[in-house]
């Protein structure tokens, strides 16, 4: 998507300036990219080498703040505000747009309630200005704001970094997929088999009773007659030739019986 490629275009850039800076240089770049408009990923410039470096420098808190960013949230960064740099107002809308990302990965309805309580938003108000203008508007989720519900239906959310670990677990989700997938597969052959039989059996008993039921008209039809005109059995079951071939055959009869000429 057009996020997708403009996040890139953006990682490319703060990864090569990153690449060639160090120590306290890599602050201010911090900052940047933990303010930036376009970006809401961030695993690729903490791989960096520069950058974990920084592990164990009094510059170290840096490296948190940017791994905060990566997998945390609004109520993470409060939770440990005392131990992390003071954070500007850009940085804080992006904190929150990452905490809506990290909300609709669990749920695809959020609820008024719970979205206030995780941004720290005051009012309805203010909570849906802020899903339309700084996240709908940005491209990072799509959904349906719904007042009388006091709901936000999540339709598309952009990805955020995988959490340490968290590879495995969608490895594994993947493969119960695959194994619940061919399953069902299995299930809908052995179905496709029996409906292949049901038909097969349907149309045998339909050819059956449509034997049948002629027969049982003809049964009629010589009743009808008084029983004694089973031509008409030849006719209805074997046609007219029927009635030409006993006609033969008695012609052939009555020569046989014919007293020899002296």
């Amino acid at each position: 998507m057009e996020i997708e490629q403009k996040q890139a275009q953006v990682i490319e850039h703060f990864v090569k300036q990153a690449s060639s800076l160090q120590g306290s240089s890599l602050v201010g770049l911090i900052v940047q990219v933990t303010s930036h408009s376009s970006l809401f990923a961030f695993s690729e410039i903490l791989a960096v080498p520069s950058v974990l470096e920084l592990q164990g420098t009094d510059y170290a808190v840096y490296i948190d703040l940017l791994r905060l960013f990566a997998h945390g949230t609004w109520s993470d960064y409060k939770s440990n505000a005392s131990l992390l740099p003071p954070l500007t107002p850009d940085q804080i809308t992006k904190l929150k747009q990452l905490t809506v990302l990290s909300l609709a990965e669990i749920n695809k309805v959020l609820s008024y309630d719970q979205l206030l309580e995780q941004l720290d938003l005051s009012n309805v108000r203010e909570l849906e200005d802020f899903l339309i203008n700084e996240c709908m508007y940005a491209g990072i989720v799509k959904g349906k704001l719904d007042h009388l519900r006091r709901s936000f239906e999540v339709q598309f959310a952009a990805g955020r970094d995988l959490r340490p670990g968290q590879l495995g677990n969608i490895i594994q989700t993947l493969d119960d997929w695959l194994n619940t997938t061919d399953n069902v597969l299995l299930t809908i052959e052995e179905k496709i088999k029996w409906a292949d039989k049901k038909c097969a059996l349907n149309t045998i008993h339909q050819k059956q009773k449509a034997v049948k039921d002629k027969v049982e008209e003809v049964k009629k039809s010589l009743f009808n007659r008084g029983g004694r005109d089973f031509q008409a059995l030849d006719d209805v079951l074997f046609g007219e030739t029927a009635g030409l071939m006993d006609y033969e055959e008695d012609r052939t009869r009555t020569k046989r019986r014919r007293s020899p000429i002296y």
